[in-house]
Order: structure tokens, then C-alpha cells, then sequence
């Protein structure tokens, strides 16, 4: 009865390393490998020389209105899903208001921009129906990358698309001070806590495929 079973013992080990040889030999199934542009895709680049960031926010005393400039843009989306992705990046240290006194401790205290260079839009999903040629409205959702946090945001774009070119405008609110930045409001001036904020945008359309 030993030997019997010894021998039932060393049959089934033989047997489970032989058909792990076998898996082993085989080749291994292939990898599905993702790609950040899908051949669906269409891709919208800014052109940092035509693009520019518009903003202005109320005070007791004025409306201050101020600009920056756009580094690089992508934004690419599935037209058939609105599903999307890319991003947009402003440089915050050029920012610029006009006074070089309120620009100095915007970037000193309020912004940080030494620690906090760029604020980054990265899109994931596009609301409404995008023109293949002409004028369109629809909403674009993603997420801001501002003084050291991410924030979900909506923006109202507007665009109008040719074969090979697009122009486009994004309007949004930023609740700076909900998203912890430093209110630059003191006794003497009161400033809303909202900035409105118009993204100027033109580039170049090319499709994925």
C-alpha cells in the first residue's frame, strides 16, 4: 500500500510539472496596450501666441481686469462619447493687472507663484454637440491644478471650427478663496471672492487617425 501510494504520489507531481512546462512554453496571450489618443479622437492644439487668459473681479472701490499667458494646449475628444483629454497650461507668473504694486503681492501672497509657476486644465468630458465645421456651444468638464490643489470645474466653451483651424472662447468662475487662496481684501477694500475668467483660444484641428 506504500509503494502504491508513493508511486500515485510521484505520477501526480510529474504531472503538474509537466503542464506547468507547458504553460510555460506557451506563448504568453497579447497585451492590450492603451493609447493616450484614441483613432476616433479629434485634437484641438492652442497656439500660445493667439491664446491668452482674460480675468476680472469687482471690489468696493473698481473692477480690476488683468491677463496671462497661455504655455501649451491640448485638448482631444471622442465626438461620438465627449469623452476627452490633453491639457492646458497658464503660465501664473504673468500675470498682470496693470499696477505693479497689486501685481507684486498678487504673485508674492495671493498666488505664490514661485512655488506655484503654472495652473493646469486637464478636460475629461465635453457636454453637447461639437460641430464638425462651424460655430458651437457646449460645456467642457475637468480638473484645475491651482496654488498646489485640483479642483473639478465646468467652463462654457464657445468655438468655431474649420477643417484644419479652430478659434474658441472659455468662460468660468474661480472661488478663489473656497479654494484656499488668500483673500486680498483689508479694512479700506472689500473684493468679491470670485474671479470671472475668459480663455482666449485659436490653433490648429487635426484628426487622430
Amino acid at each position: 500500500m506504500k509503494v502504491s501510494a508513493t508511486k500515485s504520489i510521484s505520477a501526480s507531481a510529474v504531472a503538474v510539472l509537466a503542464l506547468a512546462l507547458f504553460l510555460s512554453a506557451a506563448p504568453a496571450p497579447p497585451r492590450h496596450q492603451e493609447t493616450s489618443v484614441a483613432p476616433s479622437e479629434l485634437v484641438l492644439t492652442l497656439d500660445p501666441a493667439q491664446s491668452k487668459v482674460h480675468f476680472n473681479v469687482d471690489s468696493t472701490l473698481h473692477t480690476v481686469h488683468g491677463t496671462f499667458s497661455v504655455k501649451s494646449g491640448t485638448v482631444h475628444f471622442d465626438p461620438q462619447t465627449g469623452k476627452a483629454g490633453g491639457e492646458i497650461v497658464v503660465n501664473a507668473t504673468s500675470g498682470d493687472s496693470g499696477s505693479t504694486s497689486r501685481d507684486a503681492r498678487m504673485h508674492k501672497e495671493i498666488l505664490e507663484t514661485k512655488k506655484y509657476p503654472d495652473a493646469v486644465f486637464h478636460p475629461s468630458q465635453i457636454e453637447g454637440q461639437v460641430a464638425s465645421v462651424g460655430a458651437c456651444d457646449v460645456k467642457l468638464r475637468g480638473t484645475i491644478s491651482l496654488h498646489g490643489a485640483d479642483h473639478e470645474l465646468t467652463a462654457l466653451i464657445h468655438a468655431n471650427l474649420s477643417p484644419d483651424h479652430w478659434t474658441g472662447t472659455a468662460n468660468f468662475e474661480v472661488p478663489y478663496i473656497t479654494w484656499g487662496i488668500k483673500d486680498p481684501s483689508n479694512f479700506f477694500l472689500k473684493v468679491k471672492p470670485v474671479v470671472n475668467v475668459e480663455l482666449e483660444m485659436a490653433g490648429s484641428l487635426t484628426s487622430a487617425k
